[in-house]
């Protein structure tokens, strides 16, 4: 019989693994795109390889190379604040039989991260086609890095809206609920997808600064990574995503200055 104990300690080791598992291989990806191999652009910046199409590659495997990118990359961002969530569901279905209850919490994890598979299913399109502009009209290149400017002081500016509140307080909120639904498997991963898109509108404001400073730039990753454990799992979670929001905005002044 699994005692919760022994139950607990085998889901932080698991927890642990997975993340040094993806930390690991997410700094390894970020080593071998080094700085040299970007593409200077006009406007006196440079293109990451993330976005270049490698000989004979075709827009499917340049596509299914970044998803695999992107997804070992959100477990290693997303997990500091998704193992308290999932702790937290853990002890409300408690009554629950050991092997069904790390069933569930597997099937949770998957769901919230197929989530973010869909976010990424959409950010690929869209990076992929202004990697093309740029490439394709110089004037347009020019642009990116007040671009990138304004979208990092708007990314500030969201962190003080309702909006913002709303869907932070549904992230810490999400699977606090978890006995009011059935301990099946279909209920399980439904509550994983709820959290995982909760989380993704939630953050999508910090992700884009760290698509429009570099999708592989480990400061940048390190900043969101931080900054969305922080105002996830902070007590005062509001004041904490206004402070990093006047943080953020200074940080968009400063780009558009310079």
């Amino acid at each position: 019989m699994i005692t919760s104990q022994t139950s607990d300690r085998t889901f932080f080791a698991a927890s642990a693994t997975f993340f040094a598992l993806s930390a690991t291989l997410t700094i390894v990806g970020c080593a071998s795109m080094s700085p040299m191999d970007a593409m200077p652009m006009p406007g006196g910046w440079a293109m990451s390889m993330t976005w270049m199409r490698m000989p004979g590659q075709t827009w499917g495997g340049m596509a299914i190379s970044f998803i695999a990118m992107w997804n070992v990359m959100m477990a290693a961002m997303m997990l500091p604040s998704l193992v308290p969530a999932l702790r937290h569901y853990r002890q409300a279905v408690s009554a629950t039989s050991g092997m069904q209850l790390e069933r569930l919490t597997v099937l949770v994890a998957v769901g919230y991260f197929f989530a973010w598979t869909l976010f990424g299913m959409l950010v690929f399109p869209l990076a992929a086609a202004s990697a093309a502009a740029d490439m394709r009209w110089p004037w347009f290149a020019h642009l990116i890095p007040s671009v990138t400017g304004v979208i990092v002081l708007v990314a500030g500016a969201l962190q003080f809206t309702p909006w913002k509140a709303r869907h932070l307080a549904r992230c810490r909120q999400a699977l606090r609920h978890a006995p009011m639904l059935p301990l099946r498997t279909s209920a399980a991963w439904r509550q994983g997808m709820c959290l995982g898109l909760h989380c993704c509108l939630s953050c999508a404001n910090l992700t884009a600064i760290q698509l429009v400073i570099g999708v592989m730039d480990l400061r940048a990753m390190a900043f969101v990574t931080v900054a969305i454990t922080a105002e996830r799992l902070a007590p005062a979670s509001k004041l904490v995503a206004q402070a990093i929001g006047a943080v953020v905005i200074a940080a968009g002044l400063f780009l558009i200055a310079g």
